[in-house]
């Protein structure tokens, strides 16, 4: 077991390494100025190995958010309603300057924010990772049609409220400055959320089904 412990991980540096290298050359040079055997080059391993960890380029860069995919369905399930959790989650985000909220002026983040959303290779796989967060969302919250609407509703207010806090520290402004403004934005969009959904304020998921 300690052996497969360490193999294990020994591969997840290989992806941090791996993903890390790629991003600060795509970042300097641009996505589509850097190749699959010039990251394999500086990286010191070879093409097929490189190809082993990522199928594609673009899983190079996706790999550093993968971790979300999965986050508001298991937040959801978290209770004690599906919405005031979700609520609560992506509050908990912005007093945290989390980099998936938007709201964080790291000169490294927005880097990575200006590349992701910068490159349409990458937003076109952004969208299909954002389509995989949303089925998951659906399943925890049901699975029907109904949790399905829910799902699509929520992913797309979180995205939206994030890509606002982004646009404006793109901009210039300071994360500290908007903080507030992003707060009540948040605490609004929430509100709608709940006025239309109001069986994921009142349950846990699964109850009442």
């Amino acid at each position: 077991m300690s052996e497969m412990g360490l193999r294990e991980r020994k591969r997840q540096r290989m992806y941090q390494v791996l993903s890390d290298l790629a991003i600060r050359l795509f970042v300097e040079k641009g996505f589509d100025a850097v190749s699959v055997a010039e990251v394999a080059a500086a990286a010191e391993v070879s093409k097929p190995t490189l190809f082993r960890y990522f199928p594609a380029k673009e899983d190079l860069v996706l790999h550093r958010i993968a971790d979300h995919e999965g986050e508001a369905a298991r937040v959801a399930r978290q209770g004690p309603a599906p919405l005031e959790a979700l609520r609560r989650h992506f509050l908990d985000g912005l007093r945290r300057c989390d980099p998936v909220t938007g709201l964080n002026d790291d000169p490294e983040v927005l880097a990575f924010h200006a590349l992701l959303y910068g490159t349409p290779a990458l937003v076109a796989r952004l969208h299909t990772h954002l389509e995989r967060s949303e089925a998951a969302l659906a399943e925890a919250l049901g699975g029907d049609l109904q949790a399905r609407l829910a799902a699509g509703q929520i992913t797309a207010v979180q995205r939206i409220l994030a890509q606002e806090n982004w646009r404006r520290i793109a901009a210039g402004e300071r994360a500290a400055d908007i903080r507030a403004d992003a707060v009540a934005a948040a605490e609004r969009a929430f509100a709608l959320l709940a006025a239309g959904l109001p069986h994921l304020v009142r349950e846990k998921v699964g109850e009442d089904r």
